[in-house]
């Protein structure tokens, strides 16, 4: 996730020219909310899935961690009834290093030819820049990439025990190198996502017949204070969209989910879908100061609650 500075001037006049980007989004009222039968998303769960992905240490590219990550995503699928496919690619930095990128994609009810992206990244910061002690240390991701990992695992778990299909069949997709190929995201001035860009090039070849109708990105989606704003981007690319979702969140967690747009767009893997038409927005609760990027981004700044009220809004989008 990134901050404003790394969004081209030419993005901002598209945002102002779409006419979505007023800093109240307003509602109707509140949105009639669909019930699965027999489908319960678990935040407790959820919490296990943050702690577990903790336990690897840093998960930036080529540490140990970030192989790890893979291993566990892949595991955790293969227990569910999704079919699971990997995009897999070397990436050479400017100062000649090669990364080894993996994009995993876990499909439900494949052969619907309508499709709904649902995406979060896995990679971690490398290093607690923003930390004002240990710049250098660890940084342990708990909000910062684990969150949104476990977001798309419970959800997995959601839908394969759940006896109904929603209307569109659902690809959950976990991003490689969001953070950069540096790891450092937002602290790195020359940013660019690495697994969204490259998932987006090769589209054609993941849907040959159809292209998604829709994408949903999750990022630090488990701060025990979280309020989510609608992002200035997203309301450009998926105005529709994200006033169905907000709609949701207010009647399951109106504490959560609040109608003020985000006060800058936010650079995230939402942006590369949007580039190749597909209406794209962004969940991200990015108010997370002073953790945000620190030692301290650890799993007591996160709950359950928060983790519940997002999953939850997001099972009956995605049946409603």
């Amino acid at each position: 996730m990134k901050n404003n500075m790394i969004l081209t001037y030419s993005l901002w006049i598209l945002c102002l020219w779409g006419g979505a980007c007023s800093q109240t989004y307003a509602a109707d009222g509140p949105a009639a909310v669909a019930q699965p039968q027999n489908a319960v998303w678990d935040g407790n769960r959820a919490m296990g899935y943050i702690a577990k992905q903790l336990s690897f240490g840093s998960r930036a590219l080529n540490t140990p961690g970030h192989q790890k990550t893979i291993e566990f995503i892949v595991k955790e699928l293969a227990g569910t009834s999704a079919t699971i496919d990997r995009q897999e690619w070397a990436y050479q930095g400017s100062g000649g290093d090669v990364y080894t990128l993996t994009n995993i994609i876990a499909r439900f009810d494949p052969a619907n030819p309508r499709r709904m992206i649902i995406g979060t990244h896995y990679d971690s910061i490398g290093r607690a820049y923003l930390d004002p002690q240990t710049p250098d240390a660890l940084m342990p991701g708990a909000n910062n990439s684990a969150s949104g990992v476990a977001l798309l695992l419970e959800t997995a778990r959601m839908l394969s025990s759940s006896p109904q299909h929603p209307l569109l069949g659902i690809d959950l997709v976990f991003f490689d190198g969001e953070e950069g190929p540096y790891s450092l995201g937002a602290g790195d001035s020359h940013w660019v996502a690495l697994g969204s860009p490259y998932f987006a090039d090769h589209i054609h070849e993941l849907y040959p017949k159809k292209a998604p109708e829709q994408g949903i990105i999750f990022d630090m989606v488990c701060y025990q204070n979280l309020k989510l704003y609608p992002e200035r981007f997203s309301m450009a690319s998926a105005g529709a969209e994200v006033k169905k979702f907000w709609d949701i969140g207010q009647v399951i967690a109106p504490s959560v989910f609040l109608r003020k747009s985000t006060l800058t767009p936010i650079a995230d893997d939402q942006n590369a879908l949007a580039a190749i038409g597909v209406p794209s927005f962004l969940v991200i609760g990015f108010d997370y100061a002073p953790w945000f990027n620190t030692t301290k981004d650890t799993i007591d700044k996160c709950s359950a609650a928060s983790l519940e009220a997002v999953g939850r809004t997001l099972v009956h989008y995605i049946f409603l």
